[in-house]
């Protein structure tokens, strides 16, 4: 008898679930037989852990066959590129003029505490099951395949819908030094690159993330420290700021209403527009999480992904928080400046603390950076939506042919649906219809990024208690979240609510506007219908926490970690330093 109950000869009927998901299943010197990914929808296989080798999803070593190209620098930079662009350069400057210096900066604080939250829960099972497809392939194991499906299908449309975004936002910035030149070139250009190296392949992909990464790292540690040093008046004008704009025009703002002709007094109109900084902080993190879509080409992947997830997070806290508070005392929240509308470095607190300082040329250096960005942000989102794209159609939620690779491992037909969403940025060049309907497609996507944290956390959850339920203990895992599970309902708690009240301001008195409600809250109800969708033409249910599958594909993925300690032995002086450094 196997651990779940079966002999080893038994199969699992394959349509027992409703999905359709399969692994190919081998016994030692037997025939092949084919039975269900248990794991995904909750019938426990006959998988015994012992003497069956499992290929499939879990392995990524069946039909769908990308290679492990990535190495542990390209993880590192990966998950610190995916989150250090626009948001922290130039979004940081509207969330500044809503809170205030300090709520501004206790926003940041209290964001990050929430997204360490849901990093070191992903980061747990990551580590344990660095699998094709992670948190949507988590969401269908432990909780749903429907949410699995609604998780995958969102987060892809999400990212797809986001690279014509960072193309036109590459675009604008050009236009700081070229003005004359149609956009369209330059947006031809930029789709052309990023379509080469993602067309070339992962280990490209990640070659090309650790050196945009790299820089974006560099920018944001010298404009820290050359805000310390404007701070205390270092600067050509020598004036030593110190925390004169915390005092005036003080430490918070109010929220405004009526258009921004008014604004709620009080310590409620502060608290509410330290909500409003808290919701914008969320929208600046997302990206953080898209190193989980790295994982089937990850290697040594029970050692890298732990380590990346650790580390990265605590690199970003010193990036945000150190790059905000650095803001928040250089430039004060009235600036003008901070309102302009644009969409190059005049528009971000770094340069206009540079500029009030006397400094010249540095503003083309920050413009440069914002290029490098909004061009890096390109790369990341076809990455992360053709990998989850492939990932559903590894869970059987896409047509079989999305599985195939070339001989390089490249999930060739996935990057190529994916990449056709690149031309809608022409629409931006086009009239104010065009540029419109561009916007709403966007708007379709506001809080996926968040929903998918939320979607993280409650598969977490569950596979927790899941453990619990099995009294299987979470020892020898090859990493453990800390404070769980109360850090994980911490998370799951504040991320429902900034989904629930992201649209606050459009409920103030004054403020309504039904195109503000749509953009909040239109991807609630398509999240939803797709995650109801599935389970009513599926049938499928949630997953009873004692029949959770915690053991399909561990075999496997324990003989490829025994396999990567050998391969991957840290053992020269180079080989030590980067160990080190990433």
């Amino acid at each position: 008898m196997g651990i779940f109950g079966h002999s080893e000869k038994d199969q699992v009927d394959p349509t027992a679930n409703g999905n359709g998901n399969t692994y190919e299943m081998k016994k030692t010197g037997e025939a092949d037989t084919t039975v269900t990914d248990a794991g995904a929808h909750g019938e426990k296989g006959g998988y015994n852990g012992d003497n069956l080798i499992v290929d499939g999803p879990a392995a990524n070593t069946a039909e769908g066959a990308v290679h492990r190209t990535l190495k542990q620098r390209h993880m590192t930079m990966i998950a610190l590129g995916g989150a250090i662009g626009t948001g922290l350069f130039l979004g940081s400057g509207s969330a500044l003029n809503s809170g205030g210096p300090v709520g501004v900066w206790l926003g940041y604080i209290f964001m990050a505490s929430i997204v360490y939250a849901m990093m070191v829960a992903l980061g747990e099972m990551a580590a344990l099951y660095p699998i094709a497809g992670a948190f949507t392939h988590y969401c269908a194991r432990f909780v749903d395949p429907a949410l699995g499906f609604a998780v995958g299908v969102n987060y892809w449309y999400s990212y797809a819908i986001t690279i014509p975004t960072e193309i036109v936002a590459a675009s604008i910035v050009i236009s700081y030094w070229d003005s004359t030149t149609n956009a369209a070139v330059y947006i031809t250009v930029l789709m052309v690159m990023i379509w080469f190296i993602n067309f070339w392949g992962a280990r490209a992909y990640g070659e090309a993330e650790f050196w945009f990464s790299a820089i974006k790292v560099i920018a944001i540690v010298g404009l820290i420290i050359l805000g310390i040093i404007l701070m205390c008046g270092g600067g050509p004008n020598h004036d030593p700021i110190g925390f004169r704009y915390w005092r005036n025009p003080g430490p918070f703002n109010h929220i405004s209403i009526d258009g921004g002709d008014g604004i709620v007094e009080g310590t409620w109109g502060q608290f509410l527009a330290f909500w409003d900084v808290f919701v914008q902080a969320a929208f600046s993190f997302i990206g953080t999480e898209i190193i989980a879509t790295t994982l089937g080409e990850a290697q040594n992947p029970r050692k890298t992904v732990p380590r990346a997830i650790k580390r990265v997070f605590f690199r970003l806290l010193f990036f945000y928080v150190g790059g905000i508070f650095i803001i928040s005392v250089l430039v004060p929240y009235n600036d003008p400046n901070l309102l302009n509308g644009s969409s190059d470095a005049s528009a971000s607190p770094f340069v206009i603390a540079i500029n009030n300082a006397g400094i010249k040329a540095l503003p083309s250096i920050v413009n440069a950076v914002l290029l490098i960005s909004a061009w890096s942000a390109g790369n990341s989102d076809l990455y992360a939506a053709s990998r989850t794209f492939y990932a559903l159609a590894l869970e059987g939620q896409m047509p079989r042919i999305f599985r195939r690779c070339t001989k390089r491992g490249l999930p060739i037909y996935c990057v190529m649906i994916t990449g056709i969403f690149a031309v809608l940025a022409y629409m931006n060049t086009g009239g104010d219809a065009a540029v419109t309907a561009f916007n709403w497609l966007y708007n379709l996507s506001a809080i996926t990024g968040i929903l998918t944290w939320w979607a993280i956390l409650l598969a977490y959850l569950r596979f927790y208690y899941g453990l619990r339920k099995q009294g299987l203990s979470r020892a020898d895992f090859p990493y453990r979240a800390p404070l769980q599970p109360w850090l994980s309902w911490y998370g799951l708690i504040f991320f429902t609510l900034i989904v629930l009240f992201n649209g606050f301001t459009v409920f103030l008195k004054g403020n309504w506007n039904v195109s503000d409600f749509f953009a909040a809250y239109i991807t609630l109800p398509i999240f939803f219908f797709c995650w109801l969708g599935w389970k009513i033409v599926k049938k499928t249910k949630m997953v009873p926490l004692d029949q959770i599958d915690f053991h399909s594909g561990r075999r496997q993925l324990d003989e490829l970690e025994a396999l990567d300690a050998e391969r991957f032995r840290v053992e020269t002086k180079y080989q030590k330093v980067i160990n080190f450094l990433f």
